[in-house]
């Protein structure tokens, strides 16, 4: 630029107070510029690291769908605070069988009754019969009754009552025996093959052919049935 423009229009001195004042008003729009920025900024870093620091990370969902567990301790029995336990009831004893002295009455527990017949088929007019035994199973001898009544042998078919030993039985029926130990009491009983009763009076009728039972009947005491048939 020449200076004699400087010269003709304005001073020197004027033209560089121009310059220097919009120089000033531009490093001043800058500077507003640049504060504006700053200030905006700022406050949302802030509120960006306060919310980063407040804001802690979600459960994990594979942790969160698991079940819950809860654990219980169990506390420790005290051996003085449990419950006795029940003492266990004695069982009575036995009591024992008082020693048998010999020659006294046979305990039906040490006697065994058996019968057994001497055919199974009667032809027409051969009379049955059975023998019976009584046998003493205890450690010294004892005294049994043999009578017919003790020993009653009964001859059934059915439910009929055929005949019995003990009908129609006068005087003394007690017959006491000794029975030494393991010695059996045999009697040997024949059968007319009529019909008896309690009534001596009764007309005692002729069994018919067909099948017979004969069995001991004995207070305490069992014997095998027999069976037998009459033609």
């Amino acid at each position: 630029m020449d200076p004699d423009t400087f010269r003709s229009d304005i001073g020197v001195d004027v033209y560089w107070r121009r310059r220097l004042a919009a120089l000033i008003a531009v490093l001043v729009v800058v500077a507003v510029v640049a504060w504006a920025c700053s200030s905006s900024e700022g406050p949302q870093d802030v509120q960006a690291a306060q919310v980063a620091q407040t804001t802690s990370p979600g459960p994990d969902p594979l942790l969160a769908a698991l079940p819950t567990v809860t654990v219980t301790p169990t506390p420790p029995q005290n051996a003085a605070s449990a419950p006795p336990s029940p003492a266990p009831t004695p069982r009575p004893a036995k009591p024992s069988r008082p020693s048998k002295r010999p020659g006294e009455l046979c305990d039906n527990a040490d006697l065994v009754l058996g019968l057994q017949a001497d055919g199974e088929v009667y032809g027409a007019g051969a009379l049955p019969g059975f023998i019976l035994t009584l046998v003493n199973t205890g450690k010294v001898m004892c005294v049994a009754d043999v009578g017919p009544r003790s020993l009653e042998i009964r001859i059934t078919s059915g439910n009929d009552r055929v005949w019995s030993s003990s009908d129609c039985v006068s005087g003394e029926t007690e017959n006491l025996r000794k029975l030494e130990r393991g010695i059996p009491h045999v009697q040997v009983l024949k059968w007319d093959r009529h019909r008896s009763a309690a009534d001596c009076r009764a007309e005692r009728l002729r069994a018919r052919p067909g099948t017979y039972v004969a069995a001991v009947r004995a207070t305490g005491m069992k014997s095998r049935k027999v069976v037998f048939h009459l033609r």
